[in-house]
């Protein structure tokens, strides 16, 4: 499935409805010709006997759920001034071009040969190299604040080297970009104006699905243009830190960074992205909840830049084997697959096969509501985290660090081994190896194959566990793996570089 950062075309579908009308004297004569229907009466024996209608009551239609359509006039007219059009600019300097004499190009318009690429239709163009200006692109934005803060998507002005705002009464300004989050996808400009009409926010825990919202925004650069429809979705995931709103609001070129608005007036999200196979709008839109935005926003405001906390582990899902496996009641959590030497998770104790249930008080129904959690929290705060180790519940207390990039870790693939179970080759550890790794046991993989290699480990990785039992040697690996349960998925733990990861494998 494909997710683009703007849409393309919109297609209409119409349907005909051929109802069927069936008059009164047709129903008549068929309960007629039928024998049955008020006043027929049927002969039974001599006497004749009329039949009589049920004493059950005859249900009525209830009343329609939904009258009539909604009229979003007001909430335009309301909105509206609010809502801007943004213009990024790109300054180039073009590779001066080879010029062609006249005699040549006669000789390609004669013989319909194109002029080769880069040459200039009538003589060399722009031939001292001068910085351009080229128009990028179009996107939208809306009033975050009266004194000129503008919210829009981090995609509409990431790269370019001017950005003009026009607000709804055509005037113009130009934009400095206060900061952007790739991550979110939110960006803060500020134009140098006062006095503006900033938008109402609203709450996105009241928002339902099913209920009707409008985007305003420049799709295609057709300024203030409204398009309507409803919500088909929350908790949406399609990244690391948002759950996205989606809708099938009509979102094309132009139209992102502009607001999603409810009937109450409301911005409840920001429009960002589409799901489209062709380019074109396919009546699935996302857009970023305004609760996550403005979080966003306000750190972009004081310091430029967003800080998120982290503490150091690979998570993955946890499904029916893993569970199962574990002895986990359930698909919840997040499973640390693997710790990163010295980061707060392994300070605090938390080791691969271990599933995080609750982080600072809040529930990890599934994994990928662990690093939105994390990274909301502020670094260098200490907070509880349950966890599920070895069949019981424990709480550990993290130091929260600061987001950064994560180290690339690779891992050496030395000779000499033994074959074992599960397409493992693996060899005992020396002593100098068990110092380096500070591991009091564990052998050592060298060769992959089968079920281990589906699994993703590598050569060169260190088994330390099977399930809850500790590896410290060869003999130890083959035991725990011979009383591993027979058809059900098998844990290993292992070490890599700095870092241990929890590994399901699944013979």
């Amino acid at each position: 499935m494909a997710y683009e950062s703007d849409g393309g075309t919109q297609t209409a579908r119409t349907r005909r409805l051929r109802p069927w009308l069936w008059g009164a004297a047709s129903v008549l004569a068929v309960a007629t010709l039928a024998g049955v229907g008020v006043g027929a009466q049927r002969v039974v024996g001599a006497q004749p006997v009329t039949s009589k209608a049920p004493s059950a009551a005859v249900p009525t239609p209830s009343a329609p759920l939904v009258t009539g359509l909604p009229d979003f006039t007001v909430l335009v007219d309301t909105v509206g001034p609010s809502v801007v059009n943004i213009r990024t600019v790109e300054r180039v300097v073009p590779t001066p071009l080879p010029d062609v004499d006249e005699q040549m190009r006669e000789f390609f318009r004669r013989f319909g040969i194109p002029l080769p690429p880069g040459v200039a239709p009538r003589g060399p163009r722009n031939p001292r190299g001068e910085p351009e200006q080229i128009q990028r692109g179009v996107g939208s934005g809306f009033v975050y604040s009266a004194d000129g803060y503008i919210l829009t998507n981090a995609h509409v002005v990431d790269g370019a080297d001017e950005v003009i705002v026009t607000l709804s009464d055509k005037r113009e300004f130009k934009a400095r970009v206060v900061g952007a989050d790739r991550r979110t996808d939110v960006a803060l400009v500020k134009i140098d104006a006062n006095g503006l009409r900033p938008v109402r926010i609203g709450d996105v825990d009241r928002l339902r699905v099913g209920e009707w919202v409008v985007a305003i925004g420049s799709p295609f650069g057709l300024d203030n243009t409204v398009t309507a429809g409803i919500v088909s979705a929350k908790q949406r995931e399609t990244g690391d830190f948002l759950p996205f709103i989606q809708t099938d609001v009509a979102i094309n070129p132009g139209n992102s960074g502009g607001p999603l608005i409810n009937m109450r007036g409301e911005v409840v999200g920001i429009n960002s992205q589409i799901y489209s196979r062709s380019g074109g709008f396919m009546g699935i839109s996302f857009a970023i909840p305004i609760d996550e935005a403005v979080q966003v926003a306000e750190q972009l405001r004081q310091f430029g830049k967003v800080t998120r906390g982290r503490i150091g582990v690979a998570i993955e899902p946890v499904t029916k084997e893993v569970a199962e496996a574990v002895g986990l009641g359930g698909t919840r959590g997040a499973l640390v697959r693997g710790v990163e030497n010295g980061s707060p998770a392994a300070k605090a104790g938390i080791e691969p096969g271990d599933v995080i249930l609750r982080f600072d008080g809040k529930v990890v129904d599934k994994s990928v509501d662990l690093p939105r959690i994390v990274g909301a929290t502020k670094p260098g705060s200490r907070v509880p985290v349950e966890i599920w180790r070895r069949g019981a519940t424990r709480t550990v207390t993290v130091t929260v660090g600061a987001l950064e990039e994560e180290p690339v870790v690779t891992a050496q693939t030395p000779g000499g081994a033994q074959a074992t179970p599960l397409g493992l080759t693996v060899r005992e550890l020396s002593a100098a190896e068990r110092r380096e790794l500070k591991v009091e046991g564990g052998v050592r993989v060298t060769e992959v194959s089968g079920a281990a290699a589906s699994a993703g480990i590598q050569p060169g990785d260190v088994v330390v566990g099977v399930g809850n039992q500790p590896v410290g040697s060869v003999r130890d690996l083959e035991r725990a793996l011979a009383d591993a349960p027979k058809g059900r998925a098998i844990g290993l733990l292992i070490r890599r570089g700095d870092w241990a990861q929890w590994v399901l494998v699944r013979p």
